[in-house]
């Protein structure tokens, strides 16, 4: 059995707009090949400029209406960046981005920002996760697998976990139908979310008051094709929508 390290990323400065967040990281620890680098989405789409100023942001109706005793400018950005209202329960919303996930808020973030801002997805997480492989794989010489993750919670469960939203060298689901368990029955429905573990398992070196924007999953062999698309349940499929 494979040795499992997962070591964090330290010394890694606040992130700002325009930030090179794998020449950031690549100073920051040496890295393997076919490591696995995992990355906050909020680190992502801070150095990417998806923050937004609530001072710029004017309320609707409908905002006013969720918000209670929230700040309404805030609910009009979840409304904003979502396709689809699931449920609310105000001032809370479960939404679907236009990316597919469905969340809390839209994805729609105020914690670890400057105050009277709020923090969005990134516009295309596969795309951010394949820019930090490249210039990871400029800057240390080594193939290395990028998972951009964030904190989801989960419907029946309490807590939140990080999940893949973002995905680039590594291989998402790990489809074991057709094989068969210990006990030599055949698995029909069992496909495991490979990037999803990877991200929950990074997040247990990230504390949120920690200020480490990235970790390094080593050990692991799971490189291989992929997007964080591949996790999203299609509608046809979604028993629940």
């Amino acid at each position: 059995m494979p040795e499992l390290r997962i070591l964090p990323v330290e010394g890694v400065p606040e992130i700002a707009e325009g930030d090179d967040l794998a020449a950031l990281i690549a100073a920051g620890i040496e890295l393997e090949a076919r490591d696995v680098v995992v990355v906050s989405q909020k680190a992502v789409s801070k150095a990417e400029g998806r923050v937004v100023r609530l001072a710029d942001v004017e309320a609707s109706d409908r905002a006013r209406e969720l918000a209670t005793d929230h700040d309404p400018r805030q609910l009009e950005v979840i409304l904003r960046e979502a396709v689809r209202v699931v449920r609310e329960r105000p001032p809370l919303v479960i939404a679907e981005t236009r990316h597919g996930f469905v969340c809390a808020s839209a994805g729609v973030d105020a914690s670890n920002t400057v105050p009277e801002t709020v923090v969005l997805l990134p516009v295309d997480p596969d795309a951010s996760a394949a820019r930090i492989r490249d210039g990871l794989r400029d800057r240390a010489g080594v193939e290395v697998g990028v998972i951009v993750s964030d904190s989801f919670g989960r419907p029946w469960r309490n807590g939140i976990v990080d999940v893949a939203i973002g995905v680039a060298g590594v291989r998402p689901l790990e489809d074991w139908r057709g094989r068969r368990d210990g006990a030599g029955h055949e698995l029909r429905s069992t496909v495991v979310a490979v990037a999803d573990e990877i991200a929950a398992a990074a997040e247990l070196v990230r504390a949120k008051d920690a200020g480490i924007p990235a970790a390094v999953v080593r050990g692991l062999d799971v490189a291989g094709p992929g997007t964080g698309q591949d996790l999203v349940m299609p509608p046809e499929k979604d028993l629940f929508r």
